[in-house]
């Protein structure tokens, strides 16, 4: 399996995941079929850190009303990836994206409209 098909999307808006982020560990969805060996292989390759451990938890689809009915969404495979001290994935570029006045500031002056 490749790497790109074990790790689905990382995890990083939720309190929990920013709190481990302190702690120097990354939270993503998986394949429920990937083992822990295949999501430890497949976060060094794509990201070029190195992982000390991996954590996964399995977590059981909740039922949502569709129509008349209700549905069961799909059950999902979370893991934590804790990362060797001084590694970090950056997903965004926290640093180097200016503001939004920084951006107004270098494009069309404040008064006029960019539309036309």
């Amino acid at each position: 399996m490749n790497p790109e098909r074990i790790l689905k999307r990382p995890i990083f808006l939720t309190e929990k995941a920013s709190r481990l982020r302190e702690q120097n560990k990354v939270v993503f969805e998986v394949s429920r079929d990937a083992n822990k060996i295949q999501i430890r292989d497949a976060v060094q390759k794509l990201f070029q850190v190195t992982v000390t451990d991996v954590h996964t938890m399995i977590f059981r689809g909740k039922d949502r009303r569709m129509g008349r009915g209700y549905a069961k969404l799909q059950n999902w495979k979370k893991a934590v990836v804790t990362l060797k001290p001084g590694d970090t994935i950056q997903f965004f570029d926290e640093g180097e994206a200016g503001t939004t006045e920084e951006v107004q500031a270098e494009g069309a002056p404040q008064g006029e409209s960019t539309q036309g």
